[in-house]
């Protein structure tokens, strides 16, 4: 029986990514250099090692020969033989990018860039090739790039006898005995025999049972036991394996002869069935996605169907009840059990979404190589501060989120932090700080992005935005200064380089905010620093917000960006030339915007001051909106307007009310734009 391992594809893939974050954040710390951490080496060298014998596994050929001499070089790194530098930590960090862009393009059924994976690879050879005597004999060496000049192959060919008897039970594991078979063909010459014998008569087989055993015969050049060995990993604990030595092996046998030297005439076959499963691969990866979700999570979802399913019941079961049996007893049954079901239904609606939260360290581990990075290409001193890397929240806010944080990321290495003798000279330290810091507020996420540096120059800001024939007020205030930033095509950058100065960036920061009922707040003091502010809802799919009431009609407002309501007096409404109607609130004048005007309602109070007014504050602005009358505060799920009808201005979504009717979810930011 063959077992389709296609299937498990997708989740080797995704346990690669994650061992390959693993060695990309544990290389990343400072104080990992000269220190005596062996467990942290071990953890990276285990991580590439599980990518390798996957690879094989899988048919990924590339991934497992590239990775093969990264583990090398990190065997010798944890046995002592070779420093851990930051030279080869430089190398090991190209390396990982260079095994996430070959995973990637196998992923996607692209192309990766083969010619930077071969010169990386040369690096990694020529490094262990440069290793002293004594140590590289213990080492054992990467198969080398096809473009760098391979290692002399051993005079002598090996032969080994491999005895395989597997479990009944291996297949069950998702192994497949013809990949191991493959992975062995790409070593060397191998020869087959297939023992029957426990076969037993068709009529008693059970398909999900292994009944044969194998004797192989492996001849390569300087063929070493480990490789051997390594094509069995996966199964070790689910066969009886026995490996023999035919013929004394070479004196260098440990080392293994480069990739095209042990390569024999049947290793095409397994080429091309590696390129259809990839061709494969290619042609579902448009819906491949998944979660992970812990195993207590799912226990909870299983739990809260079953108190559903018994809430139904009780329902049902009073619900057969004859109409005039309807006593006292059974409606106050009737109510408890409606009682129990909200609760059940709110229970399991909260579990739900929790399967769909993750932590925010799924965006946040990928800044420490890209701040260190740009750090070096701009020649500054610039140390990470992560904080509330564990606060979860919805997938689909993470996934619009990267974007954003990457731009903010970025111009704050670029644009706020100063060059080290610039810093030195205001009496700062070198290296300035960037910290990243995620917490839960309510029912928001919290995002702050800050730094030490420049901070923003007002004057600068207010002068290109003259240039650029932009309005804005003589007194306006720091806040409104710094939105300016957010203008399509604005940047104050002297020249323009390859990491900013085109004028995009906290455009594309902005309206990705916006698009998923977020605002962005910047606050900056001059030598100070900045720090830019997002506030996001936990989850896309569940709004808390208050119905209120126009003419006939109830609309939705999230509870995020209500600051207060009141009924107002006359004397707090004003007409101000300019600016239409306001309403002065301790000092402060907010536009006034009647929700009956802006969407063409019969209003039930004619005037403001009979009704209720909601002060409400987006990213841009405050303003006052006016109201019949307050009604509620809800939970709504949010259904896509757009998606259903058409987009309609000031509206961003719809729910359905307890009573049937649709309430349409208000554009807060659009709103406050109206004056």
């Amino acid at each position: 029986m063959q077992i389709d391992v296609s299937q498990f594809v997708q989740a080797f893939l995704e346990e690669s990514f994650e061992g390959l974050d693993l060695m990309e954040r544990e290389l990343l710390s400072e104080d990992l250099l000269g220190s005596a951490d062996h467990e942290r080496i071990n953890a990276i060298f285990r991580a590439a090692h599980s990518i390798k014998g996957s690879a094989g596994t899988f048919g990924f050929a590339a991934v497992g020969e590239f990775t093969h001499g990264v583990e090398t070089l990190l065997d010798q790194i944890r046995a002592g033989s070779r420093p851990l530098n930051e030279e080869v930590r430089a190398l090991l960090l190209e390396a990982v990018d260079r095994i996430r862009e070959m995973l990637v393009a196998a992923r996607d059924g692209s192309e990766h860039d083969a010619n930077a994976a071969a010169q990386t690879q040369a690096a990694i050879a020529e490094l262990l090739a440069a290793a002293p005597a004594d140590e590289a004999a213990a080492a054992e060496p990467a198969p080398s790039a096809a473009s760098a000049p391979a290692p002399a192959a051993p005079a002598g060919e090996s032969r080994w006898r491999i005895d395989f008897r597997p479990h009944a039970e291996l297949v069950t594991t998702g192994n497949d005995p013809l990949r191991i078979f493959q992975y062995l063909g790409d070593l060397g010459a191998l020869e087959v025999q297939c023992d029957t014998v426990a076969l037993p008569p068709l009529a008693e087989l059970n398909p999900e049972h292994c009944y044969l055993r194998w004797t192989l015969e492996l001849r390569g050049a300087g063929l070493a036991e480990a490789r051997v060995r390594e094509a069995f990993e996966w199964v070790a604990d689910t066969c009886d394996l026995e490996i023999t030595c035919l013929d004394a092996p070479p004196a260098d046998a440990a080392a293994p002869a480069s990739a095209g030297e042990q390569r024999a005439a049947d290793a095409a076959p397994a080429e091309a069935h590696g390129e259809r499963r990839r061709r494969g691969l290619a042609d579902r990866r448009a819906d491949a996605s998944s979660i992970r979700v812990a195993v207590d999570k799912v226990d909870n979802l299983v739990n809260l169907v079953g108190e559903l399913v018994i809430s139904q019941a009780m329902l049902s079961t009073i619900a057969q009840a004859e109409p005039d049996e309807f006593d006292a007893v059974r409606v106050e049954r009737l109510r408890q059990g409606l009682a129990q079901l909200e609760r059940n239904t709110r229970e399991l609606q909260e579990a739900v979404l929790s399967v769909r939260m993750m932590p925010i360290s799924f965006v946040f581990s990928r800044f420490p190589r890209l701040v260190r990075d740009l750090a070096a290409t701009l020649g500054k001193k610039v140390e990470l501060v992560v904080e509330g890397e564990d606060t979860e929240l919805d997938r689909g806010v993470i996934e619009k989120l990267v974007d954003p944080l990457t731009h903010i990321v970025r111009n704050a290495v670029d644009h706020g932090i100063e060059p080290p003798e610039l810093r030195a000279g205001k009496g700062k330290r070198e290296a300035g700080t960037l910290r990243l810091k995620a917490a839960h507020q309510g029912g928001n996420i919290v995002i702050e992005v800050s730094d030490d540096g420049a901070g923003l120059d007002r004057e600068r800001i207010l002068r290109k935005a003259a240039e650029r024939g932009m309005s804005v007020p003589e007194n306006a205030s720091d806040r409104d200064v710094w939105q300016l930033i957010c203008t399509p095509g604005f940047s104050t950058a002297e020249r323009i380089t390859d990491i900013s100065g085109r004028g995009v960036g906290m455009d594309v920061v902005k309206r990705n905010i916006e698009s998923i009922n977020g605002r962005l707040d910047i606050d900056s003091t001059p030598g100070a620093g900045t720090r830019m502010t997002i506030r996001l809802p936990l989850t896309l799919a569940i709004l808390d917000g208050m119905s209120v009431r126009v003419g006939d009609e109830i609309f939705i407002l999230p509870l995020t960006a209500i600051l207060e309501s009141l009924q107002p007096t006359r004397d707090q409404l004003h007409t101000i030339s300019g600016r239409g109607r306001v309403l002065r609130l301790r000092g402060e004048y907010l536009p006034l915007v009647r929700l009956s005007d802006v969407f063409n309602l019969p209003a039930r109070h004619e005037r403001p001051e009979d009704g209720i007014i909601v002060v409400v504050e987006s990213a841009q602005d405050r303003a006052a909106l006016a109201v019949d009358e307050l009604i509620a505060q809800h939970q709504v799920v949010i259904k896509s307007l757009e998606r259903n009808y058409r987009r309609v201005p000031g509206i961003s979504g719809a729910t359905i009310m307890g009573d049937g009717r649709v309430a349409l979810i208000l554009d807060v930011d659009m709103l406050t734009r109206i004056h």
